[in-house]
């Protein structure tokens, strides 16, 4: 599915992250930048160990904050790390949190000269974020940025399988 916002395009897939073509992928990190599981285990695998010897250098990243380093072996020419909230209940500044690290890493993007970007489903995963709500913040987030500005040509959300895809599309449905 793709959308067009002011001079931009809002597209969803379905698929693997580490496999998009797009000037910078978005990891879903931790605070320490070492990698781990799911979608920053698999970006810092298919990236290779220039990717983490970057992470190193800059040492950690606070949650809601984003940092960028080289794609490494990525199609990607840049990885943007950024971390999202762990989910307890939505009454821990979890939305606000979930907000920033979107908002900042298409501010990093921008800053960069990136024009293109592809996005997992930030904190769903093992952080535990319901997804139709992490849905909402990040195309919510993605739409009002694009609105306000036309630096960024793409903004790709690949999500991992057609549940995710579902819920993104319908919210996408919903807020445009």
């Amino acid at each position: 599915m793709e959308i067009k916002i002011n001079k931009s395009i809002l597209s969803l897939v379905e698929g693997d992250i580490t496999k998009q073509d797009t000037e910078a992928i978005v990891n879903a990190a931790n605070k320490s930048l070492r990698g781990g599981g799911g979608v920053d285990g698999a970006i810092h695998r298919a990236g290779g160990p220039k990717i983490l010897e970057e992470c190193i250098k800059i040492g950690e990243c606070e949650t809601g904050e984003a940092v960028i380093t080289t794609g490494g072996n990525l199609k990607a020419r840049y990885v943007i790390h950024t971390v999202g909230p762990v989910y307890r209940d939505g009454l821990h500044n979890e939305p606000k949190l979930l907000e920033n690290a979107y908002k900042n890493s298409l501010g990093l993007a921008s800053s960069k000269g990136i024009k293109s970007i592809a996005f997992p489903s930030i904190s769903t995963g093992a952080y535990g974020y319901p997804l139709k709500e992490a849905a909402e913040i990040a195309l919510k987030t993605s739409i009002n940025y694009l609105r306000e500005r036309d630096d960024i040509e793409l903004v790709r959300f690949v999500l991992f399988g057609q549940n995710a895809h579902e819920v993104y599309e319908k919210k996408v449905r919903e807020l445009v």
